[in-house]
């Protein structure tokens, strides 16, 4: 009907697989040109955006297929390592348009990733703000999540919210609100396993309904920086500065410190190369 058709159309995404994209694009597009050249659908596209994922190969490479005997079952990854490792471990293989071998190894990687997650609820305390070590971290990952989501770059995705894990660790400690937006973050790409750590923790509704984690922009950059401190041309220290120290402020906290001291001490600084935010490099003689 015209109702459905002004309501339906055009698409908003079209995604197919790569090796179909000719046929996709004949079935879809072509056809829906023709019929709008004669008048029966009301928009020139079928779709406002297109994309082609990229295929998944067997671990030697090579295309999947039976006579070749490299053919994964889906269904056996699950029996042995849980749906979420297998969602994991697919939006992590690479880049979405792009061709990657399956890895068993891999595959094996992302189970042992899901479990450090399940024991991040060991190092949960009661807290309904940021630990302040992390607390930067946090909201440039809140960042680079959703950015990477929307731009189907889920790999790099979950490369980022890897990185916090291993921060949390670190610290030995997180509150509530540090794991509950680790789980958000978390939840598209393990939604059991998150889904049951958000009910086990005693957090409000289901994950699923949990609104989406809002980044903080005056707490995406840090106040001070590690700079690289070299002594003609080698790195001998780094010190830590504020990162809008000009290079009187920078040569100050080099000094001071010891590892610098020893590799200046009784020579004259004849000249010095100081790039904000990069290097510091003394030349003595």
């Amino acid at each position: 009907s015209k109702e459905s058709l002004d309501y339906y159309t055009p698409v908003d995404w079209y995604n197919g697989g790569m090796e179909h994209t000719t046929l996709h694009l004949l079935y879809s597009r072509f056809w829906h040109k023709f019929l709008y050249d004669i008048g029966k659908v009301p928009t020139k596209e079928p779709y406002q955006k297109r994309t082609s994922h990229g295929m998944i190969l067997g671990e030697d490479h090579q295309k999947m297929s039976k006579s070749r005997g490299n053919v994964v079952n889906p269904d056996d990854i699950v029996r042995d390592y849980g749906a979420d490792t297998l969602r994991c471990y697919e939006m992590f293989i690479g880049d979405f348009r792009s061709t990657a071998p399956w890895s068993d190894e891999g595959v094996k990687g992302c189970r042992k990733y899901l479990e450090r997650v399940f024991n991040l609820y060991d190092l949960v305390e009661d807290g309904d703000e940021y630990t302040k070590e992390i607390e930067i971290l946090i909201n440039q990952t809140i960042k680079k999540v959703s950015d990477d989501y929307e731009s189907l770059k889920y790999n790099t995705a979950i490369a980022s919210l890897m990185s916090l894990l291993n921060e949390m660790r670190n610290i030995g400690k997180i509150t509530k609100k540090d794991f509950k937006t680790y789980l958000i973050l978390l939840n598209p790409v393990a939604p059991h396993l998150t889904e049951e750590l958000w009910e086990e923790i005693g957090f409000e509704s289901e994950l699923n309904e949990a609104s989406w984690p809002i980044y903080d922009e005056s707490k995406l950059e840090y106040d001070s920086i590690e700079l690289p401190v070299q002594v003609n041309g080698k790195v001998r220290a780094t010190i830590k500065i504020a990162k809008d120290a000009n290079q009187e402020e920078a040569v100050t906290s080099a000094e001071n410190d010891q590892n610098i001291q020893k590799n200046i001490d009784g020579k004259e600084i004849f000249k010095v190369i100081y790039v904000p935010g990069k290097i510091l490099n003394l030349l003595v003689k």
